[in-house]
């Protein structure tokens, strides 16, 4: 059976194109209120772009209602090389004259000297292998010279090899011992011994401390074994054995704070890593060259460093606990010529000094002068910032009322001209800042800073800054009481005013809801008209098709009666 639902298949008539026609005429209330809804969202639009300038603008105007803006600080330095300086709003405004006779310096616990012990127990070193020999450098394999003879070495061989190696190198004529009461090498030839080339790859001569003195016998500068600081604590080459208490569970204290330790698993720097990263206070390090321990104070100033070994021998095995103190120094100064000033630390605070809210810090031993005044660099980027937003603001609700004509004579209106509203807010936005600020003030317009308002198009400028200098220098408490007076103060009145605006219960976020729900009003509307159109469409669809059935039951006949009556 044909399909009946083609337009005209049986009457030869597009009812089909008719039903769309008719139903996207019916759809035209729907277009009108479509239209009507941009307009909405575009008024909605442009309400909210005004409501996120008015949040801008507010943040400005809360600075300026701020009275710690006008009390913040600028410090000026005589010679920055000498001292740096801050002051808080409670700072005294003034100059202050600073002489430093003295910085202070960190005071030094320094291990007695020769922690480590001697490279060898006895002259003996044909079993001393230089991969385990305690130099302040490990031995690298390669090549060195001694009298024009390289000899070749590698970690595994022993100092008495070495020594043999020289010997055989040399014919005889250089011969090296050790000698485990100096701790030193000591090379003798028959003639003044000549060591190294610009082609030695080894650096055995410098991890000795052999060095050429034109003579005959060279002997280690300094004693050679230090203490070795990877590797567990109980084999650490220390000139003292050192001892955990037998059971793993050393422990010592510096400046009150525990540490422990353990002689067979914790390794030198694994204790000194232990000190620096604990609360003790100090930086613990091992000099090598010296062969010493050290503990520095990670602050200032003449004070000492408590020790004490609680488990164990640690302090005592690296000679801490036997040294001697580097007393630090403490900061000597006087200000305005007044009597000798201490501090421990090279930044003065209130706390040595008396000036409330001013810090200082030394540099170096000198005189200098340090000048707190008003920071009227910031107050008037405060201002300046404020002008801006504010001008942004206007020139915003300005674009969005005023209507526009081209070249051709076209006016084209504004999204929001009409709205009362809109043109209410800019009036009102220019009566507040041109409103009286203190009746009873020095300072009592904005014009009075220098600052005039454009009636043409509601902004401000800053046309006498000179004027806004003078008020700033002369007269900063007239100029703090105009904006921040809670009851007077301009600041503190359009702070008030842009709130009822724009705040949670202002105007603007009432018209913007008030806007939303019309756009949701209109897409139920347009809902509502869309199913009847469709139902209407619907039923003409069925009519046309109950149409193109009868025709077709009606050719159905004709065609049967034609070949009957033929």
């Amino acid at each position: 059976m044909p399909d009946l639902s083609i337009s005209g298949l049986a009457t030869g008539f597009d009812w089909k194109s008719v039903v769309d026609q008719l139903t996207q005429v019916s759809r035209a209330p729907q277009q009108r209120l479509r239209s009507e809804q941009n307009k909405i969202l575009q008024r909605n639009n442009s309400y909210s772009s005004i409501q996120t300038q008015l949040s801008v603008l507010s943040s400005r105007v809360k600075t300026l209602k701020e009275t710690s803006l006008f009390g913040s600080r600028q410090t000026t330095v005589g010679d920055a090389t000498i001292a740096s300086a801050s002051a808080t709003t409670d700072t005294a405004l003034g100059t202050y004259d600073f002489n430093f006779t003295q910085l202070a310096t960190a005071a030094v616990q320094r291990g007695s000297a020769n922690a480590g012990a001697s490279l060898n127990a006895t002259n003996d070193v044909s079993g001393l292998t230089l991969s385990n020999a305690a130099f302040a450098s490990p031995v690298t394999a390669g090549k060195f010279t001694v009298n024009n003879q390289q000899i070749t070495i590698e970690t595994s061989d022993t100092l008495k090899g070495v020594f043999d190696k020289i010997g055989t190198a040399t014919g005889g004529a250089v011969t090296g011992a050790y000698d485990s009461t100096t701790d030193k090498i000591t090379l003798t030839g028959s003639s003044p011994v000549v060591l190294g080339s610009a082609t030695d790859t080894s650096n055995f001569l410098t991890a000795a401390q052999l060095f050429n003195n034109g003579t005959a016998t060279v002997a280690s500068r300094n004693t050679l074994g230090v203490v070795k600081q990877s590797g567990v604590l109980s084999s650490a080459n220390l000139s003292t054995t050192i001892s955990d208490g037998g059971a793993g569970a050393g422990a010592f204290k510096i400046n009150g704070v525990s540490l422990s330790f353990n002689a067979g698993t914790d390794s030198v720097a694994d204790v000194l890593k232990r000190i620096n990263d604990s609360t003790a206070g100090v930086t613990a390090a091992y000099d090598s060259v010296n062969d010493r321990f050290s503990l520095t104070n990670k602050t200032t100033g003449d004070i000492g460093v408590a020790l004490e070994d609680v488990t164990g021998n640690f302090l005592a095995a690296t000679g801490l606990s036997g040294g001697t103190l580097d007393r630090g120094k403490d900061l000597l100064y006087t200000i305005n010529g007044g009597g000798q000033l201490v501090s421990h630390s090279n930044t003065i605070t209130a706390d040595s000094s008396g000036i409330t809210g001013l810090t200082v810090t030394a540099l170096k031993e000198s005189t200098t002068k340090v000048t707190i005044g008003a920071d009227t660099t910031t107050i008037k980027s405060a201002i300046n910032s404020f002008i801006s937003e504010y001008n942004r603001a206007q020139s915003l609700i300005d674009s969005q009322t005023a209507s526009t004509t081209d070249a051709k004579g076209t006016v084209t209106a504004g999204t929001l001209a009409g709205e009362s509203d809109a043109f209410s807010l800019a009036s009102s936005l220019r009566s507040q800042v041109n409103a009286q600020g203190n009746s009873s003030g020095v300072i009592k317009f904005l014009d009075d800073l220098g600052i005039s308002s454009n009636g043409t198009n509601n902004t401000l400028a800053l046309t006498d800054a000179t004027k806004l200098d003078s008020a700033l220098a002369n007269n900063l408490t007239a100029v703090k009481d105009f904006f921040t007076n809670s009851t007077t103060g301009l600041a503190a009145k359009l702070d008030t005013y842009i709130d009822k605006v724009s705040g949670d219960d202002g105007f603007l976020k009432t018209k913007q809801a008030n806007l939303t729900k019309q756009s949701a009003s209109i897409d139920t509307q347009v809902g509502d008209m869309e199913r009847l159109v469709l139902s209407n469409k619907d039923r003409l669809t069925a009519s046309f098709v109950a149409m193109e059935t009868a025709q077709s039951q009606i050719n159905q006949q004709l065609q049967f009666l034609q070949k009957r009556f033929a």
